[in-house]
């Protein structure tokens, strides 16, 4: 009963083709994960030069609306290879094929490629280079790419599509950030199997938790506590997606999210926001964690609630 490791990154890795040339070693991506995470040590991954690589087009505004991107966010051991599928579907329904890739390091270094579209929602991918991560390196990654992002290209508000572990870690960043008006806020944010009170056998054994009558866990991890003890700071015009999976088996989860872990968020954001969402995606063949990002009806569901589509 421990959470399979080995299982985890084959899972998570099937439809990745590893660069050697430029995957960052095992020590340097645990190293910097830990200086990401102690917050003490941040400041030696401050003291780095930081470097941009800018190949990017820089289209014109085509009216006077204000842009709002829909940013694409991969979890723990994910890459740009997570986000693929949702991103090339999102460029079918804007009938436009060029998007911003947005390649980042916990240095603070951004290789920045593609192009920045003119028209409302800019579609953007951004890539953890250091990807094996927790909650609170992802933290420090979002805290400087995202008003990086905003302060380059003038925007104030942003959708976002998280996979994983990236989930919570949208939803601590605007808690966090709630009082920031230079910092870039969520006006929609669509979750794809996320981990909000625990990944199994990590903080959650299937069918030992359970959700109250209110919706509320009955065992809650530090994590969760902290989002519910900031679930004010949540602004109430953003509107939310949770899609979460269940394969069907005795575990109650998507092999490593369990149901409650992924429904718990119900409880700390539902009653406040604009609008919650719930999908439920079942079965072995469709519902597995890292399947659920490729899966067509998931994507179908994300771009419709997201806007891109009727």
């Amino acid at each position: 009963m421990f959470f399979n490791t080995k299982k985890y990154k084959e899972e998570a890795e099937k439809n990745r083709k590893l660069n050697l040339a430029e995957e960052p070693s095992k020590f340097n991506m645990i190293s910097l994960a830990i200086l990401a995470t102690i917050a003490p040590l941040r400041i030696f991954l401050r003291l780095h030069k930081r470097k941009i690589e800018d190949d990017v087009t820089v289209e014109n505004k085509r009216g006077s609306f204000e842009q709002v991107p829909i940013i694409y966010f991969h979890g723990f051991r994910g890459g740009d290879y997570t986000t693929q599928m949702m991103v090339k579907q999102a460029l079918a329904d804007k009938g436009d094929p060029h998007f911003l890739k947005v390649t980042a390091d916990l240095w603070g270094n951004f290789k920045l490629e593609g192009t920045w579209t003119g028209d409302k929602n800019p579609i953007v991918q951004v890539v953890f280079r250091q990807r094996i991560v927790g909650v609170y390196a992802i933290d420090y990654y979002l805290r400087f790419i995202l008003p990086f992002l905003a302060k380059r290209y003038h925007f104030t508000h942003y959708s976002a599509v998280a996979h994983s572990l990236a989930c919570p870690c949208i939803v601590r960043t605007e808690m966090r950030k709630y009082r920031k008006n230079n910092f870039p806020h969520l006006a929609k944010c669509a979750f794809i199997a996320g981990p909000f009170d625990g990944v199994t056998y990590m903080g959650d054994i299937p069918n030992v938790n359970e959700l109250n009558s209110n919706g509320r866990p009955t065992v809650m991890n530090l994590h969760y506590l902290y989002l519910m003890l900031r679930r004010k700071h949540f602004n109430s015009n953003i509107s939310v997606l949770n899609i979460y999976g269940n394969v069907l088996d005795d575990t109650n989860s998507d092999k490593f999210i369990s149901v409650i872990s992924a429904k718990s968020i119900r409880y700390i954001l539902a009653p406040n926001v604009k609008s919650y969402h719930e999908v439920e995606i079942r079965g072995k063949k469709y519902a597995e964690h890292s399947w659920m990002h490729d899966n067509p009806l998931v994507i179908n569901i994300i771009d419709k609630f997201i806007g891109l589509k009727d």
